[in-house]
């Protein structure tokens, strides 16, 4: 009856192949040190033929005898020609990255819009805000007309533009006009193959 890799054991380095893991198994289980040693020596030349691009590496000596500790599960006892690595640097689970859990009133205008409406409240009065506040009215235009194709009015624009400024910002849809944007669609990416 065959025997199917899904019911064997899990392989600790999978790059290896089941060959290697069988050789450092073997090689734990020898009696005797000196040939336990040479044995060693042997699976790492064959860990270097079959994984070639790791000698392109510095320390390619030490990262190859860590890996051979590693597959022992730390239990080979041999005269190591390197420092070899502590357990606990493969056993250790990374800290949490911290993800900032700001609240986006509407996702699909992102936080950046709302730092920019931040910071146009800021700014005194003037033609230079009147200019920023209507670029940023056609940027959150082109923003939901990437989600929303149909149906994007400026008026919503608007509105939108007037909450999240609490009332501070306010564009008048009968003498104010954004642009018309037009999907267009991508450009076809193969070569149609002539017919001879």
């Amino acid at each position: 009856m065959l025997t199917y890799n899904t019911h064997r054991p899990r392989l600790i380095l999978p790059e290896y192949g089941r060959a290697i893991q069988s050789m450092v198994e073997h090689c734990v289980t020898i009696p005797d040190r000196e040939e336990r040693t040479r044995c060693a020596y042997s699976i790492i030349n064959t860990m270097a033929r079959i994984q070639p691009k790791i000698k392109e590496q510095d320390d390619w000596k030490r990262i190859l005898w860590d890996h051979l500790a590693y597959m022992s599960g730390f239990k080979l006892d041999v005269d190591f020609p390197v420092e070899i690595s502590a357990p606990d640097k493969y056993t250790a689970t990374p800290e949490k990255v911290p993800y900032p859990g700001r609240h986006i009133r509407y996702r699909h205008y992102g936080k950046d819009v709302e730092l920019i409406i931040d910071q146009v409240l800021q700014m005194p009065e003037g033609p230079e805000r009147d200019e920023l506040v209507l670029l940023l009215a056609n940027h959150m235009k082109k923003l939901l007309i990437a989600v929303n194709k149909d149906n994007v009015d400026d008026a919503k624009i608007f509105k939108d533009l007037a909450e999240y400024s609490h009332g501070m910002i306010r564009l008048d849809p009968e003498t104010t006009s954004l642009h018309e944007f037009k999907i267009v669609a991508p450009p076809a990416t193969g070569k149609k193959k002539r017919k001879r």
